[in-house]
This record gives structure tokens, C-alpha cells and sequence, in this order.
């Protein structure tokens, strides 16, 4: 049977747009199965039906809130303030694409799964204001993509991994308010790309490793409330782009290494009680003052 000529170019364009929309429907959901299995693990495990934003399995996974898919691989899990009760599931070391995965402001708790060590893709790990606890897994190192580690209040415990060490690209560090003990590892020193090294408020004890003074990009040092003692490296004066450094509520002997830094560009400095004020030298009054340091519960996009 022949098509009429007007009615046949109106029978292209519908299988045209057809054909596009089937297309699209076929590309996102794409996801393997094996990919979308993690997820719908994580979702259990983490009560979903309590979720803030909840998933609904019957659409595709490129459309499930806080999932970003980029040719056919989940890139993105951003499950910030969503209520997630539970542990991290350990098949979440699976998602070899993976490069973001922020689970901060929940109610996780448990280890970090040490799957998450195999994530080599991953450049943010946000699991920050969690109940997690135990160690940080000591092969954290091998993360050697991480841009940014972000772990503050929570209940881990041990000693930082010297394997933080082994992580080039790290610009920010936050173990601050969990229950870290043992001495700062020198090879902190060795991330030459740090601007932010937050440990406020753990039980970290002995002298700050003199190799802090290599992080010459370094914006922010938190080292208040901890055990620490001995004296502040002279090397220090090295830190050219330090703004905040905050060493209040530890246990140092001397401060002279302060003496050769440039008091002029501090944003921030934060040091122990009035009565030390006089132990520490030709820092301008002005900006420096005590200060109870806190993180605030902040909102995020």
C-alpha cells in the first residue's frame, strides 16, 4: 500500500522523534546491572525508605536523585543531608568510574569499608558530621586521584595513615573532631599541593613533624585541642600562603618559631589562654584573638 506524499514525510518525522526518544531512553539505562546492584545495596543498607530524597527504581539510574551517570558509568554520589542510616556498604569499591561521593551530614556509622581504597578514580570523599568509627584504612593511599578527604566529626580512632602521604593531589585534609591519636606522620609533609590540613580537637600527641613546613601552598593549618608539644618548627616561615593557623589548647613549650613567620599575613591566628600572649612573639593584636574553633552545619548545592 502506497503512502500519500504529506501524510508520508509526517510518518517520518514521528518515527524520527520516536526513534530519538528511544534512543535517549535507551542510553540512560544503560547502566549495567552490576552498577545498578551497588547502588540499589547502598540503598538498603542505608534505610532508603526513610530517605530524605528517595530513589524510585522504576526510572532510570541517570535520573535517580544525587546520581550523575557519564557514558554508562556512575560517576557521581552526592547523598549530602538525605538521612541515611546505616553503614557504607562495601560494594560501593566496585564503582570503578566513580570520582565524587559525598555522604556528609547523615547518620552512618560503622568503618569505612576498605573497598573504598580501590575507588583510584575518586578525586572527593566527603563522609564528614557521620557517627563512623574504627580505623581509616591504612591503604587509603592507594586513592592516589583524591583531591579532597573530609572525615571531621565522626569517631574514628588509631593513627592517620602515613599513606596519606602517598596521595600527590590532595589539596584538603579535614580529620578534625574525631578520636585520632599517636603523632602527626611526617609524611604529611611530602603533599605538596595541601592548602587546607584541619586535625583540630583529636588526641594527637609528641612535636608537629618539622616537614609541615614543606606545604608551601598551605592556606589553613588546624592543630588546636590536641596533645601536641614541644616547640612550633621554625620551619614554618616557610608557609608564605598560610592565613588561619590555629595551635590554641595544646601543650607547646615555645612558640619562638612563630618569630619567623610573617605575622602581617595571618587571617586568623589562634593561640592559647591570655596568659600566654607573652610567650608568643610580635604577633600584631589584631589579628590575632582566642577562639573556640567549630565547624558549622552549613548547607551545601
Amino acid at each position: 500500500m502506497k503512502i500519500p506524499v504529506q501524510n508520508h514525510f509526517k510518518f517520518i518525522k514521528v518515527f524520527s522523534i520516536v526513534s530519538f526518544l528511544g534512543l535517549n531512553l535507551s542510553a540512560q539505562e544503560k547502566v549495567s546491572e552490576a552498577e545498578r546492584w551497588i547502588l540499589v545495596d547502598l540503598y538498603e543498607k542505608t534505610n532508603g525508605s526513610d530517605w530524605v530524597h528517595k530513589w524510585d527504581m522504576e526510572i532510570p539510574v541517570s535520573d535517580w536523585y544525587g546520581i550523575k551517570v557519564v557514558e554508562s558509568n556512575v560517576v557521581e554520589i552526592n547523598l549530602f543531608r538525605n538521612n541515611l542510616v546505616g553503614q557504607i556498604p562495601e560494594s560501593l569499591g566496585q564503582l570503578e568510574y566513580l570520582s565524587v561521593l559525598n555522604l556528609a551530614f547523615n547518620k552512618l556509622s560503622g568503618p569505612i569499608p576498605l573497598g573504598i581504597t580501590n575507588l583510584a578514580n575518586l578525586k572527593t570523599l566527603k563522609i564528614e558530621m557521620n557517627g563512623l568509627s574504627g580505623r581509616i584504612p591504612r591503604q587509603i593511599g592507594k586513592i592516589e586521584n583524591l583531591v579532597e578527604f573530609s572525615a571531621f566529626n565522626n569517631f574514628l580512632s588509631g593513627s592517620i595513615p602515613i599513606g596519606f602521604g602517598l596521595i600527590k593531589n590532595l589539596k584538603i585534609l579535614n580529620l578534625s573532631s574525631n578520636k585520632l591519636w599517636e603523632e602527626i606522620p611526617n609524611e604529611l609533609g611530602q603533599l605538596s599541593k595541601l592548602e587546607v590540613l584541619g586535625l583540630f580537637e583529636n588526641s594527637l600527641f609528641g612535636s608537629v613533624p618539622r616537614e609541615l613546613g614543606n606545604l608551601n601552598l598551605l592556606k589553613e593549618l588546624v592543630l588546636s585541642n590536641n596533645n601536641l608539644s614541644g616547640e612550633i618548627p621554625v620551619e614554618f616561615g616557610q608557609l608564605a600562603n598560610l592565613k588561619v593557623l590555629q595551635i590554641q589548647n595544646n601543650k607547646f613549650d615555645s612558640f619562638e618559631g612563630i618569630n619567623a613567620m610573617d605575622r602581617q599575613q595571618f587571617l586568623v591566628f589562634d593561640y592559647d589562654r591570655p596568659d600566654q600572649k607573652s610567650k608568643v612573639p610580635n604577633v600584631h593584636e589584631e589579628k590575632s584573638r582566642l577562639a573556640d574553633t567549630k565547624f558549622e552545619d552549613m548547607d551545601e548545592e
